[in-house]
């Protein structure tokens, strides 16, 4: 395996997920399929948003041969940001709204911040020295 291509999280309002990830968090929108999905470009991968009530639906003939899948409850993605961008999207989080959960330094002394999206699922921003990565 070489890395992560993509990385799901589900939200029932997509308007208020295209909201917080477009516009707080300000990633590139690649594509929002009505209230099925929207797609995200993050980094050199890519962050998909479903609709669980959609998904979970059976793909209809003549649509692409992805099965049915979905989940339930919040998930949780961890952001790769360097350590001098983490004091930054505080900020953006405070200036919309949204309370960080946890800010705190991990044995190795790498940065993480956790706060939570318009569905509840769970965010994280972290060096990647987290994980002995560079």
């Amino acid at each position: 395996m070489e890395g992560i291509l993509e990385t799901a999280l589900y939200a029932a309002d997509l308007d208020a997920a295209e909201a917080f990830y477009g516009g707080v968090l300000g990633l590139e929108k690649v594509t929002r399929q009505a209230n099925r999905h929207l797609f995200y470009r993050c980094g050199p991968g890519i962050l998909l948003i479903f609709n669980p009530a959609e998904t979970a639906k059976p793909v209809p003939a003549g649509a692409l041969p992805v099965p049915s899948h979905g989940a339930t409850g919040p998930g949780h993605v961890c952001f790769r940001v360097r350590g001098e961008q983490i004091e930054g999207i505080v900020e953006r989080l405070q200036a919309a709204g949204v309370p960080v959960e946890s800010d705190f330094f991990w044995p190795n002394g790498a940065r993480s911040i956790y706060f939570r999206d318009p569905a509840g699922n769970s965010l994280e921003c972290a060096e990647p020295r987290l994980w002995n990565l560079k």
